[in-house]
């Protein structure tokens, strides 16, 4: 998604500002990432180091718990 952002001191109007910067839109319970073929400790240890790096809190959730999971509303 497209975020316009017009300078500062300037008359309304004019039209839509040019694209200032763009954004993903991650709604609660978007699976953002999926590890196959990698070891259990070391996936998990990439995913929390991963995870530091990104602006919204997250959580590593193993497929044969995901559906336990979802049925107790935590993802």
């Amino acid at each position: 998604k497209s975020v316009s952002k017009k300078p500062a001191e300037t008359r309304m109007g004019g039209g839509k500002a040019a694209v200032d910067y763009w954004v993903a839109v991650v709604k609660p319970g978007k699976i953002l990432f999926e590890v196959a073929g990698v070891p259990h400790d070391e996936a998990v240890q990439a995913l929390r180091l991963a995870s530091r790096k990104l602006p919204i809190p997250t959580k590593t959730v193993v497929r044969d718990r995901l559906a336990a999971a979802v049925a107790d509303g935590l993802v």
